[in-house]
């Protein structure tokens, strides 16, 4: 068990606001036994016992809970083959339907992915709720030519983001560890370690296999094909070794460092970012920033929302792309303003030397839901 003081960093510019709620739970976590480090990214902010945009190094034993209920959410990005030119967002905002089961072959998109069923596999291929979407982009800059190049990316070509996860199979996995431990931690040599990061991996496979199936569905609505370009996870916890020992990595709402090029997005309204990690990554926990993070609550963000607009007002942005959302609430939940600007999130990751921008990509069409709540 790791006997030194744990680390404690917050990577975020003065500028930039950070909740004191999301501090506690980053330092809560950080004082449990085991853990070697704890490392907040610009888009920190409190979730359910731990906070969201961070990321965690222990020794000796990893705690589930600071994985949280989606194992393997995170995001995959797809070079189409349709011209920037041919897009047709309001045309596709009025027929996309990526709701119920996905009428293709469940078990065979799994096994090609290497995962066996699940039991939840009528979800797959679904967005889900939260902050989840799918997303047609256009590319709005290159910063870095020589990097967009070698992605064999084009400027004139659209592009499809995704960010979703294991659905409801994360949830059930937590559960099952919380009715047993709570949020205590696991042994990384006992039994109860090893059935939990079987299931945990199994999740991690899944949520991958769901967002190329939600691809491949929105590829088929909008008449495109497509070549995923990137795939990285934003919930896990892995083996991890570093300078003079190993351990465990857990990440909560935070993108990888150590797995190539990721694309950070910012809300509905506003520029992704598609960077390329810097650095040897131990000092911020091979992490960063996997979004805007949220600046309110979603109860403030209904709240404050349904005074100043109208739900149609919502269904387009300052760019003029189009948004699909049926579920009123999670409209205004997801309301741009409800979350931070992600120009200063990616900037404080480019003034700590942690990336550099590959290119901005804009939204064209972002889709959330058709169902509405009753």
């Amino acid at each position: 068990m790791n006997s030194t003081p744990p680390r404690v960093r917050v990577i975020a510019s003065p500028q930039s606001w950070v909740e004191g709620e999301a501090l506690r739970q980053l330092e809560a976590a950080a004082r449990l036994p085991g853990m070697r480090s704890a490392v907040g990214l610009p888009d920190l902010h409190p979730g359910k016992g731990a906070p969201v945009g961070a990321a965690f190094t222990s020794q000796g034993v990893f705690y589930p809970f600071l994985v949280g209920n989606d194992i393997g959410c995170g995001m995959g990005l797809w070079a189409l083959d349709l011209p920037a030119r041919k897009a047709k967002p309001e045309r596709w905002a009025a027929r996309l339907d990526l709701e119920g089961p996905w009428e293709g072959d469940a078990e065979a998109m799994l096994a090609d992915a290497g995962v066996r069923p699940s039991g939840f596999e009528a979800s797959l291929g679904t967005v889900g709720g939260g902050n989840h979407f799918a997303e047609v982009q256009r590319v709005e800059a290159v910063h870095d030519a020589t990097a967009f190049q070698a992605l064999k990316l084009e400027t004139d070509r659209l592009l499809l983001l995704v960010h979703s996860g294991s659905r409801g199979l994360g949830e059930h996995i937590l559960r099952a560890h919380v009715d047993r431990h709570g949020a205590g931690s696991l042994a990384e040599d006992s039994a109860e370690a090893r059935t939990y990061l079987a299931r945990h991996d199994q999740a991690v496979g899944w949520a991958r296999a769901n967002r190329a199936t939600i691809a491949e569905r929105v590829m088929r609505g909008v008449g495109a094909a497509g070549r995923r370009v990137l795939d990285v996870c934003h919930n896990s916890v892995t083996p991890k070794t570093w300078e003079g020992g190993r351990g465990w990595l857990h990440r909560k709402g935070a993108a990888p460092s150590d797995q190539g090029p990721v694309v950070i997005p910012g809300s509905r309204g506003a520029l992704s970012y598609l960077v390329l990690p810097l650095g040897d990554g131990e000092e911020h926990a091979y992490s960063l920033a996997h979004g805007a993070g949220r600046k309110w609550t979603r109860t403030h963000a209904r709240e404050r929302m349904r005074e100043r607009f109208t739900p149609d007002a919502l269904l387009r942005t300052s760019f003029k792309s189009h948004v699909v959302c049926e579920d009123r609430d999670l409209l205004f939940e997801e309301a741009p303003p409800a979350y931070k600007a992600i120009d200063r999130v990616v900037g404080d990751l480019v003034d700590a030397g942690l990336v550099r921008v590959v290119a901005t990509l804009a939204p064209l069409l972002t889709y959330k839901t058709r169902s509405q709540r009753e």
